[in-house]
């Protein structure tokens, strides 16, 4: 599933492409036709993100939500020299078209326009976004550290903190030597400030990246220099233990465990993650 910094670009690239401007918006699909029925031939306003959900804002405050999910994508393609838009590929949800560009997308788990109302109920259920400039992280520590459940669990929980997913849960954990089990409530307030912290710089390196690499400087070198992965098809995936699991540890050697938390993989190091 797409995480957060993913959500962010694609607003950024929206916003290049089509804001300010009259955007067709069809749905060859056919599943989201009133919708797009609704917001075709308007302006859109803005375009806004809040960890994996994006909003389209379209002129008289019509608001067309999307959530990738597992399998969403979204494509976004100049339009040729002749103007003529090629006819859609497969099945495309909702197919949006600018004056430069066209965008496809296509398996999203939600597509749909909401209202004023229902748009800040999307907001209220969510946590905070480490990505957003009016991000309360006090919210997220009320939240976690009220809870039994794991810190696997909660940063996993998009209540807690928006944007989260799998990859930078894993990371984070690991570049805070923090075991995945420990409960919300034992992890403490520096730590969890330490985490925040990173994560808002994590998640926007992503965005600027385009891509999630959570090697610390110092650790660079690591990428292909480990004897035991120095001819493994993972050399150069820039992460510590993400789907790393059974080889070693780039900091101390232990092999990298894995096992299913709340029905997705959880990758750690046993020692630099250990409770004790």
């Amino acid at each position: 599933m797409p995480e957060g910094h993913t959500i962010r670009r694609l607003a950024r690239s929206h916003v290049r492409r089509f804001r300010g401007h009259e955007v067709a918006v069809s749905s060859p699909q056919g599943r989201f036709a009133a919708g797009a029925e609704l917001v075709d031939g308007r302006v859109l306003r803005s375009v806004d993100a809040h960890g994996k959900h994006l909003f389209h804002v379209y002129e008289d405050d019509l608001v067309v939500h999307v959530h990738l999910g597992l399998y969403g994508k979204f494509s976004l393609t100049a339009i040729p020299g002749d103007g003529a838009v090629p006819e859609p590929v497969g099945q495309v949800r909702m197919r949006m078209v600018g004056s430069t560009h066209y965008a496809d997308l296509r398996g999203a788990t939600a597509c749909e326009v909401l209202t004023e109302g229902e748009v800040a109920a999307v907001h209220e259920r969510l946590g905070a976004d480490p990505l957003r400039p009016d991000a309360d992280p006090e919210q997220a520590w009320r939240r976690l550290s009220r809870s039994r459940s794991p810190i696997a669990t909660l940063l996993m929980d998009q209540s807690v903190i928006a944007g989260v997913g799998n990859v930078y849960r894993a990371e984070v954990l690991f570049r805070h030597g923090i075991d995945p089990l420990v409960a919300g409530r034992d992890l403490g307030r520096a730590r969890f400030d330490a985490v925040w912290d990173d994560l808002v710089d994590l998640l926007a390196d992503g965005v600027r990246r385009g891509s999630i690499d959570t090697l610390r400087p110092e650790h660079a070198d690591l990428r292909c220099h480990h004897p035991a992965r120095r001819h493994d098809r993972t050399c150069g995936r820039p992460v510590y233990v993400y789907r790393r699991a059974g080889l070693p540890c780039l900091l101390c050697g232990t092999e990298i465990a894995r096992r299913t938390h709340a029905a997705r993989n959880l990758f750690w190091c046993p020692v630099c993650q250990s409770a004790t």
